[in-house]
């Protein structure tokens, strides 16, 4: 009789075929499915979002599109140029001559003959120019009718005095012109008799200055007043 072969129980059929059909093998089937649907779930999640989420462009467009229509239905501002003036100066309330010279000597007594002779005193002849046009308005109240005050101007190096007064040659004479001599006395600049240069120690010289009238002053008190 044949010999009979020993029998072994058979190995399961899913280990033949090699599939891993144990516990162990279906779990982390499972988890590398779960993963994937995962991390596919979040792309298409992230998708969305950025589609969502991203600047069309239009925006600008959009915000620019009003303010070129705004700016091209408001005119330009007209730039008008005007020709600005300097302010004209204020016509003079009075007029002044030339300096005259009348006397020059060692004393008020002892003048040369020829008053041509006397030398001249420019920081005495500037600063009683000045005094009667600065003071115009204030020492000599505008009268009704022109008028005249002739300034005498004395000078005297010795005993070093200047006074001045209204001489006989001027059309007003009186009080107010005795006042508007005083000042502009006051109104002169103060001498600096050491440094000034002289010929003679005692002169005498005088301006003319000639007050409009009432007529082509306003606002001012009148002479008289």
């Amino acid at each position: 009789m044949p010999a009979s072969r020993p029998s072994f129980p058979s190995e399961p059929h899913s280990r033949r075929l090699g599939t891993g059909g144990g516990p162990s093998g279906g779990e982390r089937l499972l988890r590398a499915q779960l993963v994937i649907a995962l991390v596919l779930g979040f792309t298409i999640l992230a998708v969305i979002l950025y589609l969502w989420r991203r600047p069309s462009g239009k925006e600008n467009q959009e915000a620019a599109v009003p303010s070129a229509s705004s700016s091209a239905g408001v005119p330009e501002p007209t730039i008008v140029r005007t020709k600005v003036e300097p302010p004209k100066a204020p016509p003079p309330h009075v007029k002044t001559s030339a300096v005259q010279h009348l006397k020059c000597g060692a004393s008020p007594k002892a003048t040369a003959a020829d008053a041509n002779l006397c030398d001249s005193l420019p920081s005495f002849e500037q600063s009683l120019t000045k005094a009667i046009v600065d003071t115009a308005a204030d020492c000599v109240p505008v009268p009704k009718e022109e008028g005249t005050i002739n300034f005498v101007l004395t000078v005297d190096f010795r005993n070093h005095d200047a006074r001045v007064y209204p001489g006989r040659s001027g059309s007003w004479k009186g009080k107010q012109a005795k006042k508007a001599a005083e000042c502009v006395k006051h109104a002169m600049t103060a001498p600096n008799w050491e440094t000034m240069s002289h010929q003679y120690r005692y002169y005498m010289l005088s301006v003319l200055a000639t007050y409009p009238a009432e007529s082509t002053m306003s606002g001012l008190p009148t002479f008289g007043e």
